[in-house]
């Protein structure tokens, strides 16, 4: 064996190792993953973060939205399985239409959401969404993939380099950036999987999941209206509209079989 390729070797050897001993099954989907991160330490890291934007950002006093948020917040925090959940529904003074959720059982809600979500399932089809990337632990999985990710394109830019005699910038650059591209489509995997939990997680709690499809409508809805730039599908780790209202329809019957109306 040629000496030179013992860093491919030892590369791909490594990316086999970590895929192997950290594979895991996301719930409700059945995905196999691969994700070494520690649950533990994800929550603590969420705790933190959240802190810092408790401490950063204004929390809304209005008093309508906290009580929506709290509601539907206890609904779904009965259903969802959150490793090492504390959990937290907090509003934030924000007219972006948002919210985020982070590992640890911690919610975000901007107050310009509510002009999208409209009445308390589609609140819940979002908040579903976002804590359906926490428990899928989503974010260790990309940090995973990027290491992973990173030690193939280096083991195979050596060997490029190697073989074409170049300097090591252009063939590792052009790696890089192919690792790039399949990583946004990998993120937007992600997002399409986040829908289908979401509609799950809210069916149990007796939400309607076909707000979900409505709600992604009014997404698209607001984003004409106000003249939001759309960045190519490609280059984006977030699917179009049309795609996520054709999925969450494709996986309706899987959600509608959970639901029972209150």
């Amino acid at each position: 064996m040629k000496r030179h390729y013992a860093p491919l070797i030892a590369a791909v050897t490594l990316s086999a190792c970590l895929a192997a001993v950290a594979c895991r099954t996301v719930p409700e989907t059945g995905r196999k993953q691969v994700n070494f991160m520690n649950p533990a330490e994800e929550a603590a890291l969420g705790l933190s973060e959240f802190n810092k934007m408790k401490q950063k950002k204004k929390i809304s006093t209005d008093q309508a939205y906290n009580t929506l948020v709290q509601r539907v917040g206890t609904r779904l925090s009965k259903v969802m399985p959150v490793p090492n959940a504390e959990w937290e529904f907090v509003v934030f003074e924000d007219p972006s239409p948002n919210a985020f959720a982070l590992p640890g059982g911690k919610v975000g809600v901007h107050t310009g959401l509510f002009q999208v979500s409209q009445n308390e399932a589609g609140l819940a089809a979002v908040i579903g969404h976002e804590v359906a990337h926490v428990i899928a632990r989503h974010s260790g999985e990309r940090m995973s993939q990027g290491i992973i990710s990173g030690v193939a394109v280096a083991g195979a830019g050596y060997m490029l380099n190697k073989k074409t005699g170049t300097s090591g910038a252009l063939p590792t650059a052009a790696l890089g950036g192919a690792a790039l591209l399949l990583n946004k489509k990998f993120s937007r995997k992600q997002e399409l999987e986040a829908d289908r939990m979401g509609a799950i997680f809210m069916a149990r709690t007796g939400y309607d999941p076909r707000e979900s499809v409505e709600l992604w409508k009014r997404f698209a809805a607001w984003r004409v209206q106000n003249a939001t730039k759309t960045t190519p599908t490609l280059l984006s780790s977030h699917p179009l509209d049309d795609t996520r209202i054709s999925e969450l329809q494709r996986y309706m019957p899987e959600a509608l079989a959970e639901y029972k109306e209150p």
